[in-house]
């Protein structure tokens, strides 16, 4: 009787985190089809352009960054990918965008699943778009003074260059919001059984020291956890459960959300970069350490705030 009703709640919160988050991807997935369609990202893309100088790179890599924002890394690599077929890009040169794509992109999605769990949407876009500019310029610098990486790059992955058409789009996004339900549902029953056998509290323990460097309590560590190996919607959609059950305080809530739109799925999305030609100590290493600096400063700043200030700009 108890293992029905541990199973009756786990499919029950499962089912509220994934529908929570489907009231964001579903409408914003139809709007940014849309403004593709009517070549919205191209029009992004140009203006970017002027922006890549700054970072060191050629204009065409705006309209890569440009899908990434829009739409998600895998589309940006497809754009890549046609652009190499008329030019050839060093190392360098493809870490300082792929770690711009790291930091900003699938934008229109991920920034509301934060503002639905707390953090004002001006300060998630300031944050991750002006984080990934400073942090390429950054980059770019390092690389350039020193001379690093400036050999050709190669691309290990090359991806199918499709057009689905509106009904093949659709069955994808069926599919890929099924996946997401199957996820959560993994999720959720291994915090359950993590919560119930004690390995939580040990772990939040266990971390409890870095997290407090990091301006967070130990209730931030499993979600945050989440966030930063499988991803901001994963993270996000538990954060959204934990701070409706009010688990999170607003500051925890804030600063774990802000450390995963900085770094967040360092595991797919590491490897992903890594297939088109970046090194992995501009797109890993130096994501963590860049993390940590805007981390510092950051609970720095907050902390200079009185509570009515930060609540009143920087969280819903």
């Amino acid at each position: 009787m108890r293992i029905t009703t541990e199973i009756k709640e786990t499919l029950r919160d499962a089912s509220s985190t994934t529908l929570t988050l489907l009231k964001i991807l579903i409408p914003i997935s139809i709007i940014v089809k849309i403004l593709s369609e009517l070549g919205a990202i191209e029009i992004i893309g140009n203006y970017l352009s002027y922006a890549m100088g700054f970072v060191g790179l050629p204009g065409e890599f705006g309209l890569v960054w440009a899908t990434a924002m829009l739409t998600n890394i895998y589309g940006a690599i497809v754009v890549l990918f046609n652009l190499s077929l008329q030019s050839s890009y060093t190392v360098a040169q493809i870490t300082v965008l792929g770690g711009m794509m790291l930091l900003a992109h699938t934008l229109p999605i991920e920034a509301r699943i934060a503002q639905k769990a707390g953090i004002r949407l001006w300060f998630t876009l300031s944050l991750r778009i002006f984080g990934a500019i400073v942090f390429g310029f950054v980059l770019n610098l390092i690389f350039s003074y020193f001379k690093l990486f400036q050999n050709e790059s190669f691309m290990i992955w090359k991806p199918d260059i499709a057009n689905p058409t509106i009904t093949q789009w659709i069955l994808d996004q069926i599919k890929y919001y099924l996946l997401i339900f199957l996820i959560i549902l993994s999720l959720v029953t291994l915090m359950r059984i993590l919560q119930k056998t004690g390995v939580i509290k040990k772990l939040n323990n266990f971390l409890q020291p870095g997290l407090e460097f990091l301006g967070m309590s130990k209730n931030a560590a499993p979600v945050t956890i989440i966030g930063m190996t499988l991803g901001l919607a994963y993270g996000g959609g538990l954060i959204i459960k934990e701070t409706k059950s009010k688990i999170l305080s607003k500051k925890d809530t804030f600063l774990s959300l802000s450390l995963m739109g900085l770094s967040h799925s360092l595991i797919e999305d590491t490897i992903l970069i890594l297939s088109i030609g970046a090194t992995l100590f501009g797109i890993l290493i130096g994501r963590l350490l860049f993390t940590i600096l805007v981390m510092t400063i950051l609970i720095r700043f907050i902390n200079r705030l009185s509570k009515k200030t930060f609540e009143k700009y920087f969280v819903n």
